[in-house]
């Protein structure tokens, strides 16, 4: 928990105590979120596959179909380049490619995307065609590496083009300028999923499956929704409508054993799990595999067509997890003081905050980045050294809501030319490689670049207080079963004033309470995770906080749980 102001949803009846029924509340919670009535998640409502370049790339896949070519898809080291890498392979295997492979580039030899090493590595008999997903729009030197060993090259991506585009066979990003598919948004599974489409759109109208089944588009939907979630791209409608049919899949069970198997090794229950959980639990275990180890563990995972063998890598996995979390919190730590004695040399002034120290893991430069900037609410940028730890610094960019860190990027590379050699990346998080020795310099320019940028304050919104009736199980069911929940399409947080009837420490730093809302109503459970600070100082009764309902199922009990998020210091709109 951490204090912000707070600003209520404009017109939002959940925020009025005018009653308690759930049909209400929902319709409040879809109203304040641009909708006029029910989402209809239903496929058929689907975008069609209207992507720039699918009908290059699906020619060119046609052909290694036909003429049973070598194809190698290379992916990316987090969940959603794992989940299209997953979804392609098997995806060409059931439309009749016999010869796929895959391959993920390793984050501390190769670097990111198809670069020149990664494709200079490759032995013979060298691949046909060579198919990324989820990342290659950044590969110019890769690809043409690619192109003059004698392969041909189909990108798939989501991530922002540069000012130059590799010179692949084709190029299929929703972000490519001209690009008129209405959803930007597509993670990089989502972009191999329409391609996929595309395909058996194609093969079906010449007649390709008389002869062999033609495979169920659907069975994928799992992998979808995993990536989609994970990589936190905004769930616009088709993306919700992807997410909520791959959720429907899972929870009815018809979903590969590995992600069961990560979902039953992080205890979650697959007849309930929801977007959350897919993002919290399944998706930060796939991707301690790519920052600390090698993503390859992950795919093989969801690659697994055995029960046994998908619980023996996810458990494997877990335990990588379990590393990864160690060692970030120790890093945080030292992160977090490094912010702190730029804050008290600077208060206010502080423009942003450039971090580095020489233990630091490359791989979890991001999280901790993150971390810090939503303390701070000013841009940071934290470096790690590169594997050999001479030569290259690689950092991670990240930003609180509304500065683009890839623009920032942008902006620092063109006024200090050279002083970057390569990054990449979206509005919220970016990467970039610097010389070792060069550090102090990309922090003066930084900073130069980051202080002409006004200073955000943090305000949370909120869809208001409940009235004391609506704190029910059914209430918090009815609440995740109206989601998927999302970047984009935030989850119901409401805020209300409580008294702390008991609190007390569970596990290392969270705080479980039980809180009466002030005026009379249910004694409730509570939790505020990383909260434990809370247990150790007086605070005024009542708390005013921002939570989201939850439901707690332990032991076969069921019952009403409130997450705590924010304690919140002052109201500025209670409209």
């Amino acid at each position: 928990m951490r204090q912000v102001k707070l600003t209520r949803t404009p017109n939002n009846q959940a925020a009025k105590p005018t009653g308690a029924a759930v049909e209400q509340v929902i319709d409040a919670l879809w109203r304040a979120r641009g909708l006029d009535q029910a989402p209809d998640y239903a496929l058929a409502h689907l975008l069609p596959p209207t992507l720039q370049g699918l009908d290059v790339a699906v020619a060119r896949l046609e052909q290694a179909v036909m003429r049973q070519e070598r194809i190698l898809v290379v992916g990316d080291f987090d969940a959603d380049g794992a989940t299209a890498t997953v979804l392609a392979v098997t995806a060409l295997k059931a439309m009749g490619a016999n010869h796929v492979d895959w391959k993920i580039p390793d984050r501390f030899r190769h670097g990111y995307g198809l670069s020149e090493r990664l494709v200079a590595e490759l032995d013979s008999p060298l691949p046909d065609l060579l198919l990324t997903v989820d990342q290659g729009i950044g590969s110019l030197a890769g690809v043409a590496l690619a192109k003059s060993r004698g392969m041909d090259v189909v990108v798939t991506d989501h991530h922002l083009p540069g000012a130059s585009l590799p010179n692949a066979d084709a190029i299929i990003n929703p972000n490519l300028e001209g690009d008129r598919f209405p959803s930007k948004n597509l993670a990089g599974v989502g972009v191999v999923f329409y391609l996929m489409v595309a395909l058996r759109q194609h093969l079906r109208a010449i007649g390709h499956f008389n002869e062999r089944n033609e495979p169920r588009l659907d069975q994928w939907l799992d992998l979808v929704a995993l990536g989609t979630v994970a990589d936190l791209v905004v769930l616009d409608d088709n993306n919700r409508r992807l997410v909520a049919q791959g959720l429907k899949r899972i929870q009815a069970g018809h979903t590969r054993p590995g992600i069961r198997a990560l979902l039953e090794v992080a205890k979650r229950n697959v007849r309930y799990v929801d977007a959350a959980d897919l993002g919290y639990a399944v998706g930060p275990r796939l991707n301690a595999a790519g920052r600390l180890e090698d993503m390859g563990l992950g795919v093989r995972c969801l690659l697994a067509t055995s029960e046994s063998e998908a619980a023996e890598l996810a458990a494997q996995l877990d335990a990588i997890n379990v590393k990864r979390r160690t060692l970030q919190a120790q890093m945080q730590a030292q992160a977090m003081e490094q912010a702190d004695q730029l804050t008290a040399s600077l208060g206010s002034d502080l423009p942003g905050a450039c971090l580095f120290d020489a233990s630091w893991h490359q791989g979890l430069v991001g999280l901790v980045a993150g971390q810090v900037a939503e303390r701070i609410q000013r841009p940071v940028v934290a470096f790690a050294p590169e594997e050999d730890g001479r030569a290259w610094l690689k950092g991670s960019a990240r930003s609180p809501s509304g500065i683009h860190m890839r623009d920032l990027l942008v902006a620092i590379d063109t006024r200090y030319p050279g002083l970057i050699e390569r990054f990449g990346g979206h509005s919220g998080a970016a990467g970039l490689t610097i010389a070792s020795d060069r550090f102090e310099s990309f922090e003066a320019a930084f900073t130069q670049i980051v202080e002409n940028i006004p200073a955000s304050e943090e305000v949370i919104q909120s869809d208001g207080e409940l009235p004391s009736g609506a704190f029910s199980v059914a209430m918090a069911q009815s609440i995740g079963n109206a989601g998927p929940w999302g970047q984009g399409f935030p989850e119901p947080l409401f805020d209300g004033q409580f008294m702390v009837l008991e609190r007390r420490i569970v596990g290392t730093d969270h705080l479980k309470l039980q809180l009466q809302p002030v005026g009379g109503g249910p004694v409730m459970d509570a939790m505020a995770f990383r909260a434990a600070r809370l247990f150790r100082e007086t605070l005024p009764q009542p708390w005013h906080v921002t939570y989201r309902l939850e439901v707690n199922r332990w032991r076969g009990e069921v019952r009403l749980q409130l997450n705590l998020q924010h304690w919140v210091v002052e109201v500025l709109d209670s409209a």
